[in-house]
């Protein structure tokens, strides 16, 4: 199950914590509120939109993104990240490129494949204009293999080094990992320095490891944390900054404890996920499924056994 499905099947049952934690205070500028997200401005021509499904009237029907994303423009061209949920909500990113750089989205990265962040890019087909869609190759074929309709990458990322993209005075990086999925995407920009990290990061929320190559997540999210940044925006809960980058770490470094613990005393995976719990000095990390720890530990079980 994608991460988006689980993310769904929370709603009903949220807890007014879990709300506001998922609705966490801003860490730009907001431009524009809506109940199931916020864009917020980091820096010119730099916004950040902010996934918040769990925060408002979900029953209005207004869940459009559920992952996080972003819009950055230069000169010659307004790059888009991720496709969301819905084309309603890659349309509303659209429509908030227009609204304040004159200009529809030129380009759109897709961090990985799931629904959660690529079901939505046929909205950016209704700016008027050709979107390029920036993917990996590995990305595009588990598409094709998961969703027949899938919209898919029409200009393929090479997973062998980074790719710069030129806007027009604003320079665009963007890093080919794996580790949350077969194959991942990172995008950054300087000055100041913004990195989306797609759902290779969480903020307070367990991450789900359906596709996980564990042992590769945290090794890229250590290099993430390496290298200073204003904000990471995760995949899911609020932008991180390096206390909050660091206690994700913590978390998958104490997955990885708990598991590697589990199968040297010949534990299976469920019952030693029943029995662990993250350290309590981490504070609250919300599960949207009671099913995530389990699936964790089995991700960690299949690297360290197969």
């Amino acid at each position: 199950m994608g991460c988006g499905a689980h993310v769904l099947a929370a709603l009903a049952g949220a807890s007014a914590g879990t709300r506001r934690l998922f609705a966490a205070e801003p860490r730009g500028t907001t431009e524009r509120r809506e109940p199931w997200g916020r864009l917020e401005r980091i820096a010119d021509g730099v916004w950040m939109l902010i996934s918040t499904p769990l925060a408002g009237d979900h029953a209005s029907g207004a869940m459009r993104t559920f992952s996080n994303g972003g819009l950055v423009a230069g000169r010659a061209g307004v790059l888009a990240i991720e496709g969301f949920a819905s084309v309603e909500g890659a349309r509303w990113l659209g429509e908030e490129s227009r609204r304040l750089t004159g200009r529809w989205p030129t380009q759109v990265v897709l961090t990985h494949c799931h629904g959660d962040h690529s079901a939505g890019l046929g909205g950016y087909a209704d700016g008027g204009a050709k979107v390029e869609i920036l993917g990996t190759a590995v990305t595009r074929d588990l598409l094709r293999q998961r969703r027949p309709e899938a919209v898919l990458p029409t200009r393929l990322v090479p997973g062998s080094g980074p790719t710069e993209l030129d806007l027009g005075g604003r320079q665009v990086r963007i890093d080919p990992r794996d580790g949350h999925t077969p194959s991942d995407l990172t995008v950054e920009v300087r000055d100041p320095r913004v990195v989306w990290c797609g759902d290779l990061v969480w903020n307070g929320l367990v991450p789900n490891f359906v596709d996980a190559i564990p042992s590769r997540q945290t090794a890229h999210v250590r290099r993430l944390a390496a290298e200073p940044a204003t904000v990471w925006v995760p995949g899911h809960g609020s932008a991180a900054r390096a206390p909050e980058l660091r206690a994700f770490l913590t978390l998958l470094e104490s997955i990885e404890a708990g598991a590697r613990s589990a199968i040297a005393r010949g534990v299976p995976a469920a019952e030693a996920a029943r029995e662990w719990r993250p350290p309590d000095a981490l504070g609250e990390w919300v599960c949207f499924s009671d099913d995530y720890y389990e699936v964790a530990f089995r991700a960690w079980e299949k690297e360290l056994t197969s």
